[in-house]
C-alpha cells in the first residue's frame, strides 16, 4: 500500500463531524456515474416528446443517489464480514478497497449496517411518491434495481463472489437511464435501453479494472469474479472485450437509427478508455501501478452519457 496513499484514508480524529463521516462512507466520489446517468435518462425523454418535470427529475436524481449510496455501503459491510478490505494490502485508496470507514475505525460495522438500510429505506420511500406521480412501470424498475444492488454483495446470492457482477452493473445502470427516462415520459420506450447500453458497459469496466488491485485480497476471501479467477495478463483482455462491446452498442443503435448519426462523436469517449486499457495489459501483474488507468475508466464512463446526452438534445426529434 502507497504510504502517501494511505495518508488519505479516513480516519475518526478527521472526520470528527457525524455529518460529514456519514456522507464520505457513501463514497460520493462514485455517485457521480449516476448522476450522468440520469441526465442521459432525462435526454432521452425529453427527445421523445416528453415534458420535462423538474420536480420529478429532481426526486428521480435524489432517489437515484440514495440507492447508489446504499449499494455502497452494504458493499462496505460485506466486504467487512467476508474480510476482504481488511486482507487487502494493495488498494488504490479511494478507488479501490472499500471507503476503510470500518477497518480505520470511523464507524462500527453496525453502524454501517444501520446506515445501509437506512438509505434503502429512504429510497423505497421516495420511491413510493415517485409512484404516484409517473406510472406503475417504476416500481419494476425500482424492485430489480434494489435487489441488484442487495444481491451484488449480500449473503446468500454474492453475485460478484459468482462472476456475475460485471452483468450486475451493467443491469443497474441502464435501469438508472430507464428509470430517469420513465419517471418523465410515464411509459416505456426503447430509447433510454438502446442510450444507456454503452454507457452502462463502460460503467462494467470501472468495476473490473479495480478488481485488478483487489484480486488477491478477493481471492483469499472466495470473491471469484473473473479478475480472480484469471491470470492478470488474460483477465486484461476482458477490460478489452467489454469496451468493444459498448462501441458495438453505440455504433448498433446508430445504425438502426434508434440514434442519431452525430452520436457517433461519442466514440471520443473512447480514447481515454483506450488508453486505460493499454495501462492495463502493461501493469496487469501490478496493479500498484493502475491509478492513472482507473481514473481514465471513469473519465470515460462519465463522458460518454454527457455527451450522448448533450447530442440528443442539440439534435431534437431525429426519430
Amino acid at each position: 500500500m502507497n504510504p502517501a496513499l494511505a495518508s488519505l484514508e479516513p480516519s475518526r480524529e478527521r472526520l470528527a463531524n457525524p455529518f460529514v463521516r456519514y456522507v464520505l462512507a457513501t463514497r460520493p466520489a462514485f455517485l457521480s456515474i449516476t448522476l450522468a446517468g440520469c441526465l442521459l435518462g432525462f435526454a432521452t425523454a425529453v427527445t421523445g416528446g416528453a415534458a420535462f418535470g423538474w420536480e420529478r427529475a429532481l426526486v428521480t436524481l435524489l432517489l437515484a443517489l440514495l440507492a447508489h449510496a446504499g449499494i455502497n455501503v452494504l458493499n462496505d459491510y460485506c466486504d467487512h464480514l467476508n474480510g476482504t478490505d481488511a486482507r487487502n494490502t494493495q488498494r488504490i485508496y479511494p478507488f479501490t478497497g472499500g471507503s476503510r470507514f470500518i477497518q480505520n475505525g470511523v464507524l462500527s460495522p453496525r453502524q454501517v449496517l444501520l446506515f445501509a438500510v437506512a438509505l434503502f429505506a429512504a429510497t423505497i420511500a421516495g420511491g413510493l411518491w415517485l409512484l404516484s406521480v409517473t406510472g406503475a412501470g417504476l416500481f419494476w424498475i425500482g424492485l430489480v434495481g434494489l435487489t441488484i444492488g442487495w444481491a451484488y454483495s449480500a449473503p446468500p446470492l454474492q453475485l460478484n463472489s459468482r462472476g456475475v457482477g460485471e452483468l450486475c452493473v451493467v443491469t443497474g445502470f441502464l435501469l438508472v437511464v430507464g428509470g430517469a427516462d420513465y419517471a418523465q415520459r410515464g411509459a416505456w420506450a426503447p430509447l433510454p435501453w438502446l442510450a444507456g447500453a454503452p454507457y452502462a458497459l463502460l460503467v462494467a469496466n470501472v468495476l473490473y479494472i479495480n478488481q485488478f488491485p483487489d484480486r488477491e485480497a478477493d481471492r483469499a476471501s472466495g470473491k471469484l469474479h473473473w479478475v480472480a479467477r484469471l491470470q492478470p495478463q488474460a483477465a486484461a483482455w476482458g477490460y478489452g472485450l467489454i469496451l468493444l462491446l459498448a462501441a458495438w452498442a453505440l455504433v448498433g443503435g446508430v445504425l438502426s437509427g434508434a440514434l442519431p448519426h452525430a452520436a457517433m462523436g461519442v466514440l471520443v469517449a473512447w480514447i481515454p478508455t483506450v488508453l486505460a486499457w493499454r495501462q492495463l495489459q502493461r501493469f496487469a501483474a501490478v496493479p500498484e501501478q493502475l491509478a492513472l488507468a482507473i481514473k481514465l475508466t471513469l473519465l470515460a464512463a462519465h463522458a460518454l452519457p454527457l455527451l450522448l446526452a448533450a447530442i440528443l438534445l442539440l439534435s431534437g426529434d431525429f426519430q
